[in-house]
C-alpha cells in the first residue's frame, strides 16, 4: 500500500482531468503523475532521506507529496509562519534531506543549511525554477516502480506546539491509505466537481485532502491565503461544489455576508468544517445562509491521519428541526465514529471505561491511527488504543461531545472541571459570540475559573448576568469568578484556540 497507488489509479482512469488548480495554473492527473516521477528521480541520489517543503500552498505541494512516496522517503511540510530559529530546529531533524522553498527563503536559508559534508546534506530548491524544470524534463525517464511497503513513513507532520514544543507525528503509508480507502469511493466525483482548499499544507486536513481528492477524482482549487471575500469570490467564479473550513474561517464568511438573505453560491453542495470548536450560533447561521448545502463536522487529529468521527448532513438537519433538546444539542457534537474507528471514554485517573454521559479522556483505535512520534516511538497501548489527550463524552446514541484538551483541565479545590463544559453553557446565551474559559491562580482553591467573552454584534450584557446564567445551569463551583470582554480571541491559522495566550493575558492584567 502506497499513496502512489492512488495516483496511478487516478492517472489511468481520468488522466486528462484537472487535478489541482492554483490561480490560472493547472495540473492534470497525468501531469501530476509525470511531475512526481521526475522529482522522485532527482531525489534518488543516495543521500536524500527527507523531502521538506517551506512555502504556502502551490502546485508544488501535491507533486512533492507523491514524489516523496515514489522515492520512498518521508515528506515534511513545515510551518512557514515560524521564526528562523524555530525552523532551524525543525530542519535539523530532517537531515540529510532536501528543502523546497520560495526564492527569498532559499536565499536566506541557503547559506545556513546547505552543505555536503556527509550526514548533514540539505539542498535548497527555489520552487519556480523547480516547477519549470519538472514541466520541461522528459517524464519517460522516470523509474516506473515504487515500494509497496505499508510500514514506510509517508508524512512527518510537526504538531502545532500550542501546548509545548512541536514534535513530529509519524504517518506511515498504511495509515493514510487506510483512511482514504475507508472514507472515499474511487472515481466518486463528477468531472465538474471542484473542492476549495484553504487549509495550510502543514495541517493534517490539507495533506489528507490531497490524497482523498486524487482518489475520488475531484478538482482541487488551492487558496494559499484565506480571506472571506476572496473565498466567496473564488467559490462563485470556479463554481465550487465542496469546501472545508475551520471555525474561524466560517465565522469570517458569515460576517462578510452580514445583512444578506443568502450566500448566492448555488453550486456549493457540501461544506465541511473542523479543526476547532464551532460555536452553535455560527453553524446555525451558516445553515440559514447556505440552505441547500450539506454540512459536515469532522473531528480528527494529526496522529489519526485526519477524521475519526463525523456529524453528517442529516444529523445537522435533524438537530435544527427538532424541539427535543437532546437531539438539538447534537449540533455542537462531532458526531459518531467512522465505521472503521472505535472510541472509548476513560476515567483520567484510573483508566476505567466510562458509561454514556460521563466525561473523560477520549481513546481511539483503528487502522488509520498512528499515535507515533519520531524519536519517541508508538504511543499506542498494548491493545492498540491511542490516548488523544482530548476530553469528551458519548451520549446514549454514540454521539461524541468534545470538552477540550485535558491538559487545560481546571483543578479547583481538588475538583477537576473542563473549560469546554463552561464554554458550552456560555455559548447558549444569545449575547455570546465566542468564549474561552481558563484556570487562574487562586490562593484559597488553587485555581479559579475565568472567562473571556466576545459579544455578538449589537448586544450588551454584564459579567454578573453571565455568571448567573452559568450558575443556573451548572454547579456554583463552575461559575467563573471573573469575566472579561474582548473584541476577539486568539486563534492560530488552523483554527485552534490559543488558550495559553488567553491565560497569560488574564494573569498579566491581574
Amino acid at each position: 500500500m502506497n499513496l502512489m497507488m492512488l495516483l496511478e489509479m487516478a492517472a489511468g482512469a481520468y488522466g486528462d482531468r484537472v487535478a489541482f488548480q492554483n490561480g490560472e495554473d493547472t495540473l492534470s492527473y497525468q501531469q501530476l503523475f509525470d511531475a512526481a516521477g521526475v522529482l522522485a528521480k532527482s531525489l534518488d541520489d543516495d543521500r536524500t532521506e527527507h523531502l521538506a517543503m517551506l512555502d504556502e500552498t502551490s502546485l508544488a505541494l501535491p507533486i512533492a507529496v507523491f514524489a516523496a512516496s515514489w522515492a520512498g522517503i518521508p515528506f515534511a511540510p513545515l510551518n512557514y509562519r515560524l521564526t528562523d530559529p524555530e525552523l532551524d530546529s525543525l530542519i535539523a531533524q530532517l537531515q540529510p534531506g532536501r528543502l523546497l522553498t520560495d526564492p527569498a527563503r532559499a536565499a536566506r536559508l541557503g547559506k545556513k543549511i546547505t552543505s555536503a559534508d556527509g550526514d548533514h546534506f540539505v539542498s535548497v530548491d527555489s520552487l519556480p525554477p523547480l516547477l519549470s524544470a519538472l514541466r520541461e524534463e522528459n517524464a519517460s525517464q522516470r523509474d516506473p516502480t515504487w515500494s509497496m511497503e505499508p510500514e514506510e513513513i509517508a508524512i512527518l507532520l510537526f504538531t502545532s506546539g500550542t501546548t509545548g514544543t512541536p514534535k513530529a507525528a509519524v504517518l506511515r503509508q498504511k495509515h493514510l491509505v487506510s483512511y482514504v480507502l475507508g472514507t472515499v469511493e474511487f472515481m466518486s466525483a463528477a468531472e465538474e466537481d471542484a473542492s476549495l482548499n484553504c487549509v495550510p499544507p502543514y495541517h493534517i486536513a490539507g495533506v489528507a485532502a490531497i490524497a482523498s481528492a486524487v482518489y475520488s477524482g475531484r478538482r482541487v482549487i488551492q487558496m494559499p491565503n484565506f480571506s472571506a471575500d476572496s473565498w466567496l469570490e473564488t467559490a462563485r467564479k470556479q463554481r465550487v461544489t465542496h469546501a472545508f473550513v475551520v471555525p474561524t474561517m466560517l465565522a469570517r464568511i458569515i460576517e462578510a455576508l452580514d445583512g444578506k438573505a443568502g450566500a448566492d453560491l448555488p453550486s456549493l453542495r457540501a461544506l465541511s468544517y473542523g479543526g476547532g470548536k464551532m460555536p452553535r450560533a455560527v453553524v446555525e447561521r451558516a445553515m440559514q445562509l447556505f440552505p441547500d448545502c450539506d454540512f459536515t463536522n469532522a473531528y480528527g487529529l494529526t496522529e489519526t491521519s485526519s477524521t475519526i468521527s463525523l456529524l453528517g448532513p442529516q444529523d445537522h438537519r435533524d438537530a435544527m428541526a427538532s424541539e427535543d433538546e437532546v437531539i438539538r444539542r447534537r449540533i455542537v457534537s462531532v458526531g459518531q465514529p467512522l465505521p472503521t474507528i472505535e472510541i472509548s471514554i476513560r476515567d483520567m485517573d484510573d483508566g476505567r471505561e466510562l458509561p454514556a454521559g460521563e466525561a473523560g479522556l477520549i481513546f481511539v483505535r483503528g487502522e488509520q491511527v498512528s499515535g507515533e512520534y519520531r524519536g519517541q516511538g508508538s504511543h499506542l497501548d498494548e491493545d492498540g488504543w491511542f490516548n488523544t489527550r482530548d476530553g469528551g463524552s458519548l451520549d446514549e446514541a454514540g454521539y461524541l461531545y468534545l470538552e477540550g484538551r485535558m491538559d487545560d483541565v481546571i483543578v479547583r479545590g481538588g475538583e477537576n472541571m473542563s473549560p469546554g463544559e463552561v464554554e458550552d453553557v456560555l455559548l447558549t446565551h444569545e449575547a455570546v459570540s465566542d468564549v474561552a474559559v481558563v484556570g487562574v491562580p487562586d490562593e484559597q482553591w488553587g485555581e479559579g475559573v475565568a472567562a473571556v467573552v466576545v459579544l455578538a454584534p449589537e448586544t450588551t450584557i454584564s459579567a454578573g448576568e453571565l455568571q448567573q446564567w452559568v450558575k443556573d445551569r451548572l454547579r456554583s463551583s463552575r461559575t467563573p469568578e471573573r469575566i472579561d470582554f474582548w473584541d476577539e480571541l486568539p486563534y492560530n491559522e488552523t483554527g485552534k484556540l490559543l488558550r495559553r495566550k488567553v491565560r497569560e493575558a488574564i494573569r498579566e492584567s491581574g
